[in-house]
Order: C-alpha cells, then sequence, then structure tokens
C-alpha cells in the first residue's frame, strides 16, 4: 500500500512539473489571442527554433548565459518582424486568413533548419547534471526542476508586468476591447507587436529547456501540439487557465503512462490530453477559465 502511494505521488509531482513547463509554452498562445484574436499555429515552430539557435550558439562554444540571451534576442526580433511584415496586413481581414499564415509559417520554419544548419538532433546541454533532485519518496530531473523555477519565475514577472506597469495596463485594455483603447489614444498596433514579442520570449525559454530534455531537432515543435489541450482546457484567453490547463494536462499524461502503459504497450500519454480535452469541451466549450461570448443577431 504504501509502495503504491509513493508511486502515484512519484507520478503526480512528475506530472505538475512537466505541466508548469507546458504552461511556459501556452502562454505564449494566451498572449498573442488575448492581444489580437488570432491563434499561433506555428507555436511549437518558434520553441524549435529557439532551440536551434540556442543549440548552434553553444556548439560555437558560446556561454550558456549568453546562448540563452542570444536566443531570447532572435526570437524578440523574429517575433517584431512577423507581426510588422505577415500579420498586420492581415489586420481586418477574416481570422481564417491570420489562422493559415501562422500554419504556412510553421511549415517553413520545419523546412528551415535542413537547409541552414542541418536537420540532425543537436544536444542543448546546460551545466545542471545529471544528478535527480531527491524530495522523500520523489525524484525529479535537474531539467524538470529548472523548468518549474523558470516557470514560476515567469509568471510572477509577467504578473507584476500586466498588474503593476503602465504598459501592462494598457496590454489588458487592448485585449478587454481594442475599439475602446484606440478611443482611449493606445497604439493598439504597438501593443500587438508587443504581445508577438513576449510570445517570442516565452518561446526562448522553452525551447531551451525542452531542447535541453527532449534533444533539438525538428521534432521539437510538436511540443506545440502538445499545449493545445493546455489551451483549450484552461481557456484561450485566460493566463491563469494556461497554469491550471498545463497542470492538469501534465498528470493526466504522468498517470496515463504509470498506469496504462503497461497494459497497452505504451503511448497512452500521447493520446490521452486529447481526450479530456474533447471531454471538457463537451461540458466547458470556453474552457474552465475562458469568457464566454455571446453574440446578439
Amino acid at each position: 500500500m504504501w509502495d503504491e502511494l509513493q508511486f502515484s505521488l512519484s507520478l503526480i509531482v512528475s506530472g505538475l512539473s512537466i505541466g508548469l513547463m507546458y504552461s511556459l509554452i501556452a502562454l505564449g498562445f494566451v498572449l498573442v489571442y488575448k492581444a489580437t484574436d488570432a491563434i499561433n499555429f506555428a507555436q511549437g515552430e518558434f520553441v524549435m527554433l529557439a532551440g536551434f539557435v540556442a543549440a548552434v550558439a553553444l556548439g560555437d562554444k558560446v556561454p550558456v548565459l549568453a546562448a540563452v540571451a542570444i536566443a531570447v534576442a532572435v526570437m524578440v526580433v523574429f517575433s517584431f518582424a512577423l507581426e510588422r511584415v505577415v500579420l498586420r496586413p492581415l489586420l481586418g481581414r477574416p481570422i481564417v486568413a491570420v489562422i493559415m499564415a501562422t500554419i504556412g509559417l510553421g511549415a517553413i520554419l520545419r523546412g528551415l533548419p535542413a537547409i541552414t544548419v542541418g536537420g540532425q538532433t543537436r544536444a542543448l546541454s546546460l551545466p545542471i547534471g545529471d544528478t535527480p533532485f531527491v524530495f522523500g519518496p520523489i525524484f525529479l530531473p535537474p531539467i524538470q526542476v529548472l523548468g518549474v523555477v523558470v516557470t514560476l519565475a515567469f509568471l510572477g514577472i509577467f504578473s507584476w508586468f500586466f498588474l503593476k506597469s503602465r504598459m501592462g495596463i494598457a496590454m489588458r485594455a487592448v485585449a478587454d476591447n481594442q475599439q475602446v483603447a484606440m478611443a482611449m489614444g493606445i497604439n493598439v498596433e504597438r501593443y500587438f507587436a508587443l504581445a508577438w514579442a513576449m510570445a517570442g520570449i516565452v518561446s526562448a525559454l522553452g525551447g531551451v529547456i525542452w531542447g535541453s530534455m527532449l534533444g533539438v531537432d525538428t521534432q521539437l515543435a510538436l511540443v506545440g501540439l502538445k499545449v493545445f489541450p493546455v489551451v483549450i482546457l484552461g481557456g484561450l484567453d485566460s493566463i491563469v487557465g494556461a497554469v491550471v490547463g498545463g497542470l492538469i494536462v501534465g498528470v493526466v499524461e504522468s498517470l496515463a503512462a504509470g498506469y496504462l502503459d503497461p497494459y497497452v504497450g505504451g503511448g497512452t500519454k500521447d493520446f490521452a490530453p486529447y481526450v479530456l480535452m474533447i471531454v471538457a469541451l463537451m461540458f466547458k466549450p470556453y474552457g474552465l477559465f475562458g469568457t464566454h461570448r455571446i453574440e446578439r443577431v
């Protein structure tokens, strides 16, 4: 009985740590959707691109902190350029135009490594060692602990930015009502660009952490698909929902892998979050914390 409880507790804690790492990437979806009403279907490719930038920099003997800073800088510049050159001209067009633009961008980014730096798997080694952290009966790899610390730190900075800073309050106003924000003199286009830049920062941090854990190749982009159940479950426009959804999905994945995989031969953690998402949508179409929108005609 005690061994069973220890096993379950270990799965839950591991799932919570992975879930927080999902939440970090999910924040990119939420930021862009709240500010622009667009879903970035290339979020996974953003993570992959950041991972490649950091891995290539480390391969050229750049110090770790400098490599992370380069990845963040590249993703911020890339996101600014994307919003300005590709997405801003689509303002006012049907939302499907933006969706198709991000899907096309994702396809381009997946093919980019093969014709530039090579598509082979690259190691993204961080100086954190391999010795697991021991918390009673729980063992966590150092990369998961780092992921939790980075996510919690970013969430703290993120919360301060939106609650206390002038730019954060203006961005909240844009997210609540773009027309009213424009009437108040807020430069809405500037905050659209800022939302994409912040999504780029999130992608850079996620790319470094997930790239260190999984290795960097084009398959890293699939992390973006794993995050879809997180944002749908929590609510596309809810920051709290992104965190709660990530924790739930992480735990469900971990429990499915621990209890169901031995009976079916593996793979249940890959589809269990999508089953959870479909069931949740049957009862909560807007997600757990999403805004209910009622359009009258």
